[in-house]
């Protein structure tokens, strides 16, 4: 019969006192927690797993980075396959049907009620929650690293070119690109293949599907439908916008991507992560004026509300019971206002629940030069109550379905390949990949 972490301990006494030893200290609990960010933001994370094991005395958090998110997927799914598993792992939106479909978790309600805290879900942002929730609305897993896409631009360069508004709509922000031109800017707006800002969150903000079954949250056998949607249009209009060099590439492999392009100010204007803002406040040299909007939408639309990007942590079953009181404590501990704060201070993402974001601005965190901004990413996340496009992404395979529109864009936006039958054949080829994903499931319904 396995021995309880108390009956484990009263037993090591026992021991020792028999054996004429002096005080015994219970052993803390070990358990792990896998993530996948990287960098400056994978050492926040191990930041917040030491002010945990600093806090208390009982449990021992082991955070090890596996470098991407696309790895922590992996290596979480072969780790459980070998019964080698994390007690908990950062897994991004883009995996959250996969392990929804594994059952290879502890559902987030049930962790916290058998380990004795009771906990508000409705304190999460539905924006927010409702990626990681059932269709019930149960949250599977802990919103943790959430962020949405937004748009900075460079003030100082505005007023040089004469621009007296803030781009709301893409026929301001064209003509805030004309006149940077004319002004001498090269590169008016830099922009790169990430789909999520470029397709996801566009799609959201314009009410427009990805794919039927409400972007897959009704059933395996959705298809993707980007290709005949507004996005077409959006793309041609980039398109346009590259002919007449008004939007300029910038991606890693040609040597500048879009952040380090803003903030060295080759570009002035990028749409990218709220997460970014703080690298952005850190390296743009002192003195330069730059603000943060919503991303724009065109003239005439009704905005919805963005989608929220990130992951969020989920418990992973067949853990020794011990483990799950130790993780339990730890979600328990990020989810305190104090640490909601320390975390968007630290990295830019946003608080996930309302009383962290009262908490902050009730002490005047976005009043402050450094985070002013910030809570914008929060209005465009609850914006509106989320529709059937807004909820969020609920795709098989979705990570692949991302290179193929990826692999589409590029081929518009550098080898002059058509906007229609480029988009045609991603979709084509995405379909196929949530073919065989409706396959390997077949028979399993999302709940």
């Amino acid at each position: 019969m396995r021995l309880t972490v108390l009956q484990s301990a009263l037993a090591s006494l026992l021991a020792a006192t028999a054996f004429g030893a002096g005080p015994a200290h219970a052993e803390k609990t070990k358990f792990e927690f896998w993530y996948g960010l990287s960098g400056d933001l994978g050492e926040r994370v191990q930041d917040a797993c030491k002010k945990f094991n600093d806090m208390q005395a009982d449990y021992e958090i082991v955070c090890t980075s596996q470098n991407s998110y696309d790895t922590t997927l992996q290596n979480t799914i072969a780790a459980y396959r070998a019964k080698k598993q994390p007690a908990v792992t950062q897994i991004y939106d883009a995996g959250t049907l996969d392990m929804m479909l594994s059952g290879a978790f502890v559902p987030a309600k049930k962790l916290m009620a058998d380990n004795g805290y009771t906990i508000d879900w409705t304190n999460y942002f539905s924006g927010i929650a409702n990626y990681y929730a059932t269709a019930g609305g149960e949250l599977n897993s802990f919103p943790f690293n959430s962020s949405t896409a937004m748009f900075y631009y460079n003030v100082d360069a505005f007023q040089k070119a004469g621009i007296d508004f803030k781009p709301e709509t893409w026929e301001e922000v064209e003509e805030a690109a004309r006149k940077l031109k004319a002004a001498g800017f090269d590169c008016p707006l830099g922009f790169n293949f990430d789909t999520w800002q470029m397709m996801e969150q566009f799609s959201a903000i314009h009410n427009q599907p990805i794919a039927t079954k409400g972007n897959g949250y009704q059933g395996l056998d959705a298809e993707l439908i980007f290709n005949k949607t507004k996005f077409v249009d959006h793309v041609k209009f980039f398109k346009k916008m590259v002919d007449e060099k008004l939007f300029v590439v910038k991606t890693k492999q040609l040597g500048m991507d879009i952040v380090p392009a803003f903030a060295s100010q080759t570009c002035q204007m990028i749409q990218t992560s709220i997460a970014d803002h703080g690298t952005i406040g850190k390296t743009l040299p002192e003195g330069v004026k730059w603000e943060v909007a919503m991303l724009p939408v065109w003239k005439g639309t009704q905005r919805q509300n963005s989608l929220v990007g990130g992951a969020s942590l989920w418990v992973m079953a067949g853990r020794p019971e011990g483990e799950y009181k130790g993780a339990a404590a730890f979600l328990n501990f990020l989810a305190t206002p104090e640490m909601a704060q320390w975390w968007s201070t630290v990295t830019g993402y946003i608080p996930v629940t309302k009383t962290g974001f009262e908490a902050m601005k009730a002490n005047g965190f976005y009043d402050k030069a450094p985070y002013k901004g910030r809570e914008l990413a929060i209005a465009s996340l609850t914006y509106t109550p989320t529709s059937q496009n807004t909820r969020g992404i609920r795709l098989g395979g979705f990570t692949q379905v991302r290179k193929e529109v990826s692999t589409a864009l590029e081929a518009i936006f550098m080898q002059n390949a058509d906007v229609q039958a480029e988009l045609d054949q991603a979709a084509d080829r995405s379909n196929a990949v949530l073919r065989r994903f409706e396959k390997t499931y077949a028979g399993q319904k999302l709940n």
